[in-house]
């Protein structure tokens, strides 16, 4: 018996790096996995169906079950294609992985409109199309008297969480929104059975490997027999149990990264400065001396 038998899942971005890994070890638990994958580079350009289907032709010689899917989440229609094709190929959804992702990388001055509003439509608002049908799915089930027992794991990153890359501006601002969009579909969607968590995974990938800065940190080859923190397999597992049934979390940020799961919260109150009457401009810098900043 596998973890996640009669269970149905959707995982975008599953062609390559963290999405397969996802989509193989749902499957290999028992799920019926839609692999979702455009197929495109990394900047999103071009399209491919190879890699979605290799991932399901994988899954099938393993005995699991997966149909291959290669719409854009991007894209308002394709997106409750996704969700329909899951509950018309397999009767129904119970898991919605959501880890399509490109890269347009650039310093803001130099960045132009389509740099910034691919990123932003493929990461940010690929995430809400998909979670907007799944949930209108859940919901019409939970109305039904079908409560769902269901789970969305978002993929958000440490770039736009708590560390900041320059020339990342639209991937930064993306997964700052996902990491926001997850708090409150957390809110919104436990009516319905539904539990919303994100991970910041680190990993090797082609995405990570593209990244300034980062590419010869990830390339390092580890030695055989040793255990690789940056392997893409390491994410997988974290997924499945934020998946899992009997998983209590929601509404949660978890970093991933070799070993180590940390817990994220968003921004704090560090400092504070109160007046008892009107603020007056000239006074202002007298109030914030204190906190040393550009000092």
């Amino acid at each position: 018996m596998g973890r996640f038998d009669n269970r149905v899942a959707v995982v975008t971005g599953a062609g390559r790096g963290i999405g397969r890994e996802h989509a193989l070890l749902l499957a290999s638990e028992g799920a019926s996995v839609v692999v979702n994958d455009a197929g495109g580079a990394n900047d999103g350009s071009g399209t491919d169906s190879g890699p979605a289907q290799a991932v399901v032709d994988e899954i099938r010689a393993g005995g699991g079950h997966a149909v291959a899917n290669t719409g854009s989440v991007a894209d308002w229609t394709g997106a409750k294609e996704l969700v329909d094709q899951a509950v018309s190929e397999f009767g129904g959804l119970d898991i919605l992985v959501n880890n399509a992702g490109i890269l347009r990388d650039g310093f803001i001055a130099g960045l132009d409109e389509n740099q910034f509003d691919a990123v932003i439509a493929v990461h940010l608002k690929g995430h809400f199309n998909t979670l907007h049908h799944a949930a209108v799915h859940w919901k019409a089930q939970s109305k039904a008297g079908d409560q769902p027992n269901a789970a969305v794991i978002n993929t958000a990153s440490a770039s736009g969480t708590f560390s900041v890359l320059a020339g990342q501006s639209n991937y930064g601002a993306a997964k700052a929104g996902i990491a926001a969009l997850t708090l409150v579909a957390a809110e919104e969607l436990g009516r319905y059975g539904v539990r919303v968590n994100a991970i910041a995974p680190v990993a090797r990938t082609r995405l990570t490997l593209a990244t300034p800065g980062m590419g010869a940190i990830f390339a390092e080859e580890v030695p055989e027999g040793e255990f690789d923190a940056f392997s893409p397999a390491n994410i997988a597992p974290i997924m499945a149990y934020l998946a899992s049934e009997k998983c209590p979390l929601t509404g949660q940020v978890l970093a991933v990264q070799g070993g180590a799961v940390s817990r994220l919260r968003g921004w704090t109150i560090e400092e504070t400065v109160e007046v008892d009457g009107p603020w007056v401009l000239d006074e202002l810098p007298g109030h914030f001396d204190d906190w040393g900043i550009g000092a």
